[in-house]
This record gives structure tokens, sequence and C-alpha cells, in this order.
């Protein structure tokens, strides 16, 4: 059955007005014209709709049985066609799934939830784990927003650079490296280390960066989360290195010790990702909003 969503505007204004020439005024179309909508309409539906009583025309039973009907059906079609991009704060309710790195998380994730629930308090923000392998949630539209050092490169999803961020040594209070007066890249790939990674990855680019020095290090353990590694740095003379801004708090609380890297290593970028489909989304714009703000504050720009 093809249908023509014209005939449901015709229908709603001809229910609406109750004559054809006041449906054509109201349409914008000419008489003629809106006859022959009417003449659509009887043979599609099997009902005559209107039919004339002396000088006036009165709606059959069938029509007004529906009129409501009609009148919301052409409401829901002119929501989907044309939404609107009026946004209400304060009446939005809607959960949006965030899949952040675990450190980006702890540090800009309170400044964003708190932002969220001032300016929409029916808003639910659901922080899931990054996997070991690369997962296609983005799109299809069952993670919101992405954060983390990945820039993808598949064309239906955006990416913005949101800041970035340098390394750092963290070790315990009394490791060996914190007594000397300046911890060079020999020293630093002498001492035994562990590595983040979510996908077990023992080597990353600081190996790359010793072995242009014609160094290597050894690494003894690789963890999947900063919070992991930096409990084992706590208790042994293990070296983590991490991004600097994750340590601030850490560092204080678990009484750990920050040195500088010795060797030049290019800042790691800071990605904001999302699929295209969300783009002109009121709601999901408001949001990418507030992560920025969250993620620059929180010092990931530095």
């Amino acid at each position: 059955m093809q249908l023509d969503l014209n005939l449901l505007a015709a229908l709603d204004a001809l229910l609406e007005e109750g004559s054809v020439a006041g449906a054509a005024a109201r349409l914008h179309v000419t008489a003629p014209a809106m006859s022959r909508s009417l003449g659509r309409i009887r043979r599609t539906t099997g009902d005559q709709i209107l039919v004339r009583t002396g000088r006036t025309m009165t709606p059959t039973p069938y029509a007004i049985a529906v009129r409501e009907q009609v009148h919301e059906l052409l409401h829901q079609v002119r929501g989907v066609l044309a939404p609107s991009r009026e946004l209400d704060l304060a009446t939005l309710e809607r959960t949006f799934t965030l899949r952040w790195h675990d450190s980006l998380v702890a540090l800009s994730g309170p400044a964003l939830l708190s932002a969220v629930r001032e300016e929409a308090p029916g808003v639910r923000l659901r922080f899931v784990a990054e996997s070991s392998i690369d997962t296609p949630e983005l799109r299809r539209g069952e993670v919101d927003l992405e954060a983390n050092a990945n820039r993808p490169s598949a064309p239906d999803l955006r990416a913005e650079n949101v800041g970035e961020t340098r390394l750092v040594i963290v070790v315990r209070q009394g490791h060996p490296l914190t007594r000397v007066r300046t911890v060079t890249a020999k020293r630093y790939a002498a001492a035994e280390h562990v590595t983040v990674s979510r996908r077990g990855n023992l080597g990353n680019a600081l190996d790359d960066a010793l072995a242009r020095l014609g160094l290597t290090r050894r690494v003894v353990a690789t963890v999947p989360t900063e919070a992991a590694a930096l409990e084992f740095a706590r208790g042994s003379d293990l070296l983590v290195c991490v991004p600097e801004v994750t340590t601030r708090s850490a560092v204080a609380d678990l009484g750990l010790v920050v040195l500088p890297l010795p060797f030049e290593l290019p800042p790691a970028p800071i990605y904001l990702s999302w699929h295209q489909r969300y783009d002109t989304d009121p709601a999901h714009a408001w949001l990418r909003g507030l992560a920025r703000t969250a993620l620059t504050t929180c010092g990931a720009s530095s």
C-alpha cells in the first residue's frame, strides 16, 4: 500500500475545518486540489469522510472517531521529519554512555557530572570501561562519547582534540632514583618497570624512544589501569610512566614521588570522539560542550 503523507495533512485539515474550501485555505492550496485529495482519501479509507447536509458538510462517524488520532499522527510525523531544536535542560531525561580512559574518568568525570546535574538533573551518565580490543559500540550507537588518546579513522566518526599531556615517572618515596642529582636516560633504563596497557602490551612508545638512544629497559609487568600500576610502584622499586595530569591527586594520596622523564617524548593527545549521527543532536552537543570544558579545565590540556 503506497501511503502519501500529504493525504494525512489534508485529512487533518478537512476534519478541522469541516469543508473543502476551509481546508484548502488552511493548507494554501486550491479548492479543486483539495477536492482531489478528498477523493483519494475516500478511495483509500473506503469512507466518505465528509457528507453534504444542506449547505454544509458533516463528518461521518468514522471521521469523528479518527479525528484525534489523525491529528496526533500528523504531529508525530512532523516531529520526526522536522525535529525541534529546542532543548529544555530542566526537563531533559536521558542516559548517556561514555567510554573514557580510566584516568580521564577519575580526573574529569566528577567535574562533568557536577556540571550535568546542575543544568539537567534528569540526565544520567554511564561510564563504561575501555575494552582490550577495538569495539564498534560508538558506530552502533551503544556509546555516546569516547575520550582517550586514539583518533578514530572511520569517516563516520568525529574526533576533536581537546588537549594533550606529557608523561612523567612515578616512584615510591625513598626510591633510589629520588636520591640522585639527575635522573638520566641510562639510569631510567637500568631500573625495572611496570607498564599500563589494557591490551597487555609490554612495550610502548617509551621503548621506541629508548631504542633511538641505544638503550633498552626491563618491563617486568603490565597492568590494565593506572591505578593498579601506581599500587605496584608504591610497594616496590618499580617505575611507572603515566600522564602528568593524572598523578596530581594520586601522588599525594599514595605517598608517591614524581620525577621528570629524562628524554624527549611527544605529548599524548586527548581526543573526544562521537558518531556523526549525533552532530545535530542538541542534547549530545550540549554534553560534548560540558565534556570539553571538564577535560580542559581539569588540566588535560596542560
